[in-house]
């Protein structure tokens, strides 16, 4: 199996039975088991070559939509009598091809004897969310309502993620727009003004003549610029987890932006914390691991003091008193359900309102992207416009004169 600690990322080369050539990188403990488990998807390695670095366990996990699609399934058929082992061989029906392959083993461990969450834990497949819950649920029978439980947080969180994709889609798309904007002028626009300003002889100033030295440079060896290019993104593929870290921790300095990623990390909290006590996990454990799912940041040190003073004998209202994280009305509400004994329904509502508040600023923030990335568009274009345009206008003005 390609589970554990020595999993790494191969890029391989592989044939189908009907001679079509596939391209692709998946896990794997080494070239023979990266063979086997091209073979289950009846395919012939040809070449394999691997990644710098290993496979983390959440590279390995399967995504969110899986998640959600697996606990709903699972809930359904637990719920009416159905052996584990079969529920688990039916959902699979509605997974990725590398979901499956990852449930698969999940199966084979239960069918060996392992327990449900013992199999999920092994396996990698989920993140410790699942684990804790099963694990809860295994102890007083009660899978169904802890797929159930699970299900929903996994939708909840699925929207989340999906609300902050859609919404950087747009000025995906406008980026992409000035760079291929930018390309064309730089390969096609510039060359051909720039001999025409040679014929008249115009004196250029000096970013006319680095605009034209650069579109030179570049159509003189596209074969480089392409290599140096394909490279780029290669690293950019490589090292994607450092670039998204390096990013987010950008974004966490900006006003709008800063906002948006606190109410997401909230949102997922929430919901985190939400399905682990609701199925009797104790709160310490779940705060440690709703903790690790969060990016790091002062919510997740804080949650990490938490969980450790409350392992310490700490009282949670009296914590939550010194809390300077988070916010003064969540604060008090959880110390009222504490008192109450109904935490679970608080962290639930508490996410249902940070869902919300997400929506809201999410609409706010891409109304404000909206002017400045055509703002960018504009820049990009313009300015190259300008570099080649204003030394013909100047000429065109001398010549009149």
């Amino acid at each position: 199996m390609a589970h554990g600690a020595d999993a790494r990322a191969f890029f391989f080369v592989a044939t189908s039975p009907a001679g079509t050539r596939k391209l692709g990188v998946r896990a794997a403990a080494n070239d023979r088991d990266l063979a086997r488990q091209l073979r289950e998807d009846r395919l012939l390695l040809l070449r394999a070559w691997r990644l710098p670095g290993s496979v983390t366990p959440a590279q390995r996990r399967v995504g969110l939509k899986d998640e959600a699609a697996l606990h709903s399934q699972l809930s359904t058929l637990l719920s009416r009598g159905v052996p584990l082992t079969e529920a688990l061989e039916v959902a699979s029906s509605v997974l990725s091809p590398r979901a499956q392959r990852l449930l698969k083993q999940v199966r084979e461990e239960v069918a060996s004897g392992a327990s449900f969450a013992q199999a999920l834990a092994r396996v990698e497949a989920f993140d410790d969310v699942a684990v804790g819950v099963y694990s809860a649920a295994e102890r007083t029978g009660a899978l169904a309502d802890a797929a159930d439980r699970l299900a929903h947080s996994a939708s909840r969180r699925l929207e989340i993620t999906q609300k902050i994709v859609t919404m950087l889609i747009y000025p995906a798309i406008v980026l992409t727009m000035s760079l291929v904007a930018g390309a064309v002028m730089l390969l096609v626009v510039v060359p051909m003004i720039g001999s025409a300003l040679e014929q008249l002889d115009v004196n250029l100033p000096w970013y006319t003549k680095a605009l034209l030295s650069t579109s030179q440079a570049i159509r003189s060896d596209l074969v480089t610029t392409g290599l140096v290019l394909v490279a780029a993104v290669a690293l950019a593929m490589t090292f994607r987890r450092q670039v998204a870290h390096a990013l987010r921790s950008l974004l966490l300095r900006v006003g709008a932006a800063a906002d948006l990623q606190r109410t997401a990390e909230e949102a997922r909290l929430f919901a985190v914390l939400g399905a682990m006590t609701r199925s009797g996990v104790p709160l310490a454990d779940a705060l440690r691991v709703a903790a690790d799912a969060l990016s790091p940041g002062p919510l997740r040190d804080e949650l990490r003091r938490l969980q450790k003073d409350l392992v310490e004998g700490g009282v949670l209202r009296d914590l939550l008193e010194k809390s300077r994280v988070l916010p003064l009305a969540t604060r008090k509400l959880l110390i009222a359900a504490d008192r109450a004994g109904d935490l679970d329904q608080a962290f639930e509502a508490l996410a249902e309102d940070a869902g919300k508040a997400l929506d809201s600023k999410a609409d706010r923030l891409l109304a404000l992207l909206e002017p400045a990335l055509l703002i960018v568009l504009f820049l990009t274009v313009g300015l190259l416009a300008f570099a080649i345009m204003y030394p013909m206008i100047t000429a065109a003005s001398s010549g009149i004169q």
